[in-house]
C-alpha cells in the first residue's frame, strides 16, 4: 500500500503531462488526491490492528504518524484538486493562463503531493530531506506560475531563504550521520529512524545539540517558524490559490512532522527539556511576529499566511509541551489547521478573481454581494479563530490544558495574550470586508456549484470534527504516542 500511496499521484501527473490541458484531464487530481486518502485510512486500519509496514527494505515505513500525515494530505489535496478544476479551467478561458502552462501546472502540483508524501513515509531520514528539498522544486515554479513581477519575485525568495533552510537541516542530518559512526553498540552508521531511536542514548551529546539546533532552524524554515519566517508572507500571497491551500494547509505541517521526528531521536538523546526550550522559544517568537503583524495588515491572503505562522507556533507550542493530551491536540490541530486554511485560501482565490484586488479596504459587503463565498469565508475564518463547533477549539482546548497540567503555565499563557492579539486584528480585518458596506448598489452574484462545493465540504468536515473525533481518535492517540517517543 505504501508503494500504491506514492504511485498515485506520480501516475496523475504523467497522465496530466501526456494528455495536456483538458478538464476531464484535471479531475485526475482530486480523484488521485481521494485515492491516496483512501489508502491512507487502509493503512491507518493495518498500522492499528498489526502493527507498522515496511516497503523498499527500510527505505519507507509507516506507522500511526506516518497514517496520520498522509490522511492529511490526502484531504486537503482533494479539498484543492477539487477547487482547482474550475480555477485552472476558468485561468485559461479568462487568457491568463496558455494550455502549456495550465499543463505544467497539473504535473507540478501532483510531484509536489508525491513529494510530501514520500517526506512522511520515509524511513530513512537522508530520504526524508531529499523528499522536503522536491517540495522547494515543486512548489518554487508554481509560486511563480503566474509570472508577473510581484510573484517571479516571491518564488525567488522562496527559494533563496527555503534552499538555505533545508542546507541547515541538511548540516544537522549529516551531523545526525556523524553521531551513528561513532556511537557504540552500532555496526554501521545508518540514517533510519527506527534505528536511531533504539540507540539514540549512545549517541554524542555535543553533536546531537549542535544538530538539533540546525535541525529546529532548517526545518523550521520550511514550517514558517521565526525569525526564517519571511518567504511565507509573499509565496502563499502569490500562488494560485490552490497551491497556497496546500502550502498553507498541509507543507507547513510536513516540515514540522520532520521536527517531530527528529524530536524524538533528540529526547531519547539528551532528554526533553532540550527541545523542548528550542520549541518554545520558537513557539514565542513566532506567535509575537504573525500578532504584531496581523495588526497592520492590508492584504487578505498575507493576513490568511500570518495565520499560518500563527497556528504553526501554537503546534510548536504543543510539540515543546509534548505529553499524550499535548500531542494528540497537536495532531488534531494539523489535520483542522489544513482543512480550515484550504477553505479560506481557496476562496481568497475566487474572491480575488471577483473583486480583482487583495486589498482589505477595497472589499466591502461580502455576505450582501456574495453570500456563499463571503459566508464560507467568514466561516473558515471563523474555525481559524478557535471558534466552536470547529476542531481548533477543542485542539488548542487541549494544548492550553497539557500546558498549564505540565507546569509550562506561563508559555501558556504568553501564547494565548498573543493568540488573543491576532484574533482581535483578523476579526477586525474580515468583519469589515464580510460586513461593511458595498460601494453603489448591491447586487447579489451567484457562484457557481463547482466552486461552492469544496468549500461547503471542507467546513463540514471541520465541524464534525470538532463534534467528534470518534472516527481518528484510535489513530490519533497511537500517532501521539510515536510522536512522543512512547
Amino acid at each position: 500500500m505504501i508503494i500504491a500511496v506514492l504511485a498515485i499521484p506520480i501516475a496523475a501527473a504523467v497522465l496530466a503531462g501526456l494528455l495536456g490541458w483538458r478538464r476531464p484531464v484535471a479531475w485526475t487530481a482530486p480523484l488521485a488526491a481521494a485515492g491516496v486518502t483512501g489508502l491512507g485510512i487502509g493503512i491507518a486500519v493495518h498500522v492499528l490492528d498489526h502493527g507498522p509496514v515496511s516497503a523498499l527494505g527500510s527505505l519507507l515505513r509507516a506507522d500511526a504518524l506516518s497514517a496520520f500525515m498522509v490522511i492529511v494530505i490526502g484531504v486537503v489535496a482533494t479539498i484543492a484538486g477539487w477547487y482547482g478544476v474550475g480555477y485552472i479551467d476558468h485561468e485559461v478561458r479568462a487568457g491568463h493562463a496558455t494550455a502549456a502552462s495550465a499543463r505544467l501546472y497539473a504535473v507540478l502540483v501532483e510531484l509536489f503531493v508525491a513529494a510530501m508524501l514520500a517526506a512522511v513515509l520515509a524511513n530513512n531520514l537522508g530520504v526524508m530531506w531529499v523528499a522536503v528539498e522536491a517540495t522547494t522544486i515543486a512548489t518554487a515554479f508554481l509560486v511563480g506560475h503566474q509570472r508577473t513581477r510581484a510573484s517571479l519575485e516571491a518564488s525567488w525568495k522562496y527559494v533563496i531563504i527555503g534552499s538555505v533552510g533545508v542546507a541547515l537541516a541538511f548540516l544537522g542530518t549529516v551531523l545526525i550521520y556523524f553521531a551513528t559512526r561513532h556511537a557504540p553498540g552500532l555496526t554501521g552508521a545508518s540514517l533510519d529512524w527506527t534505528v536511531l531511536v533504539a540507540h539514540a542514548p549512545h549517541l554524542n551529546h555535543g553533536v546531537v545539540r549542535l544538530a538539533a539546533g540546525l535541525l529546529v532552524l532548517g526545518f523550521g524554515t520550511k514550517a514558517g517558524l521565526a525569525p526564517m519566517h519571511t518567504w511565507l508572507p509573499d509565496a502563499h500571497s502569490q500562488a494560485p490559490a490552490p497551491v497556497s491551500a496546500l502550502m498553507s494547509g498541509v507543507l507547513l505541517s510536513v516540515a514540522f512532522y520532520a521536527l517531530l521526528r527528529y524530536k524524538v531521536i533528540v529526547d531519547a538523546a539528551l532528554g526533553p527539556r532540550y527541545m523542548r526550550g528550542l520549541l518554545i522559544v520558537g513557539a514565542l517568537l513566532t506567535l509575537a511576529v504573525a500578532a504584531s503583524l496581523l495588526l497592520a495588515q492590508r492584504d487578505y491572503k498575507r493576513m490568511l499566511a500570518y495565520s499560518s505562522m500563527e497556528h504553526m507556533g501554537l503546534i510548536a507550542l504543543g510539540a515543546a509541551i509534548g505529553g499524550p493530551l499535548a500531542m494528540a491536540a497537536v495532531l488534531l490541530h494539523v489535520l483542522g489547521h489544513g482543512i480550515a486554511k484550504s477553505v479560506v485560501f481557496l476562496g481568497s482565490g475566487e474572491l480575488l478573481a471577483a473583486e480583482g484586488t487583495t486589498e482589505i479596504a477595497r472589499v466591502r459587503g461580502l455576505l450582501t454581494r456574495r453570500p456563499l463565498v463571503g459566508g464560507a469565508f467568514g466561516l473558515g475564518v471563523l474555525a481559524l479563530l478557535g471558534f466552536p463547533p470547529f476542531s481548533l477549539f477543542a485542539s488548542e482546548l487541549g494544548i492550553a490544558r497539557a500546558g498549564y497540567a505540565s507546569g509550562l503555565g506561563w508559555a501558556v499563557t504568553a501564547a494565548l495574550l498573543m493568540v488573543l492579539v491576532a484574533f482581535a486584528a483578523m476579526f477586525g480585518h474580515c468583519q469589515r470586508m464580510l460586513l461593511g458596506a458595498p460601494e453603489g448598489q448591491a447586487i447579489i452574484h451567484p457562484t457557481a456549484a463547482s466552486t461552492a462545493a469544496p468549500l461547503v465540504a471542507g467546513l463540514v468536515l471541520a465541524a464534525a470534527l470538532g463534534v467528534t473525533v470518534w472516527p481518528l481518535e484510535r489513530l490519533l492517540h497511537a500517532a501521539a504516542t510515536v510522536a512522543g517517543g512512547r
